[in-house]
């Protein structure tokens, strides 16, 4: 563990200071609306298609569980252990929760406009979320004990978080569970979940972005490089791999989006339920929040590069997922 140095941080803020009651309220509605969405894009045509071709999930998973902690890891142990403890530990413990996550909804939105493959990418969002019972507290777990000494008094409640997540997945189930009895509620579900998906992003940008200016022009920038790393190198890191094993370009671009996009929204509702009434609150919110907001320009700009392929020549590339 680097040893941390003497740089003057905030290392006191209110969990008011980052996320206000109404927000938290909002913030926790919005992801159950989010994950009915999610449940309700499912058919068992789907699941029927990704049992005879796995690949893409098996590729996705290792990927969304295997590179995002890492660099989680990583990045905390490389910027935020610079700065006094008292802060770095509790931001630490939302930037390995921000990487341990499943892939969001979101992914799905640039994929299409990326030129991706949406059918993938729906199922590789679905299937990480499903594992993130087990995967999310297991790295949690994991990389928590290689960051935290068992003598520190920072802890991370990994049974809390399990029951939390156990919660949240419930309406992923319902939702599936519409879908396969009622197409047009499932359809309508998946809409509305998508539709508040992007509200979350958007509300980030006109309401939480200039209430919370003060916290951000104060944040050190090892903190910024963790929550907006993790993204962009989530991103080119899954990419640069699924070029390496030769996937097909629409796959190798869905792989990295949904790879470098995390559930935001399930990550900060996860925070606000798990660790309700920590005084340490606030810090661990940070990251999650900062990602939330950055990944979307990151995504956006990413996207804008990915356009520019070459979908014609493409068509002559066999696919194999």
């Amino acid at each position: 563990m680097i040893a941390p140095l003497a740089i003057a941080t905030q290392a006191v803020v209110n969990e008011q200071d980052v996320v206000t009651p109404f927000e938290q309220n909002l913030l926790v509605g919005l992801v159950f609306v989010i994950m009915f969405g999610l449940g309700a894009g499912l058919t068992p045509r789907d699941f029927k298609l990704a049992l005879k071709r796995p690949s893409g999930l098996i590729i996705g998973f290792i990927t969304q569980f295997g590179i995002m902690p890492v660099l989680a890891y990583v990045l905390c142990l490389a910027f935020l252990f610079q700065l006094a403890p008292e802060y770095a530990l509790p931001v630490a413990v939302g930037a390995l929760l921000m990487g341990a996550v499943p892939a969001g909804t979101t992914s799905n939105m640039f994929t299409y406009f990326s030129k991706g493959n949406l059918a993938l990418s729906v199922m590789m969002t679905t299937n990480s979320t499903l594992w993130a019972i087990l995967m999310t507290p297991l790295a949690l777990a994991i990389f928590g004990n290689l960051l935290f000494s068992e003598t520190s008094e920072f802890q991370i409640p990994i049974t809390n978080i399990v029951v939390t997540l156990a919660i949240l997945l419930i309406p992923v189930v319902l939702g599936m569970l519409i879908r396969r009895y009622s197409a047009n509620i499932g359809a309508v579900l998946e809409l509305l979940g998508g539709f508040f998906g992007l509200f979350f992003i958007v509300f980030l940008v006109l309401t939480w972005v200039p209430r919370n200016w003060a916290l951000l022009s104060s944040t050190p920038w090892q903190t910024y490089v963790v929550a907006i790393g993790l993204g962009l190198f989530g991103i080119l890191v899954a990419f640069g791999i699924s070029k390496a094993i030769r996937l097909h370009p629409a796959n190798a671009r869905t792989v990295a989006l949904e790879t470098g996009i995390q559930n935001g929204p399930l990550a900060i509702a996860i925070i606000l339920l798990t660790f309700q009434g920590s005084p340490d609150i606030g810090l661990i919110l940070i990251v999650p929040a900062l990602y939330s907001l950055f990944i979307v320009l990151i995504a956006t700009v990413v996207t804008f590069v990915f356009r520019r392929a070459n979908t014609a020549a493409e068509q002559k590339i066999p696919n194999l997922l």
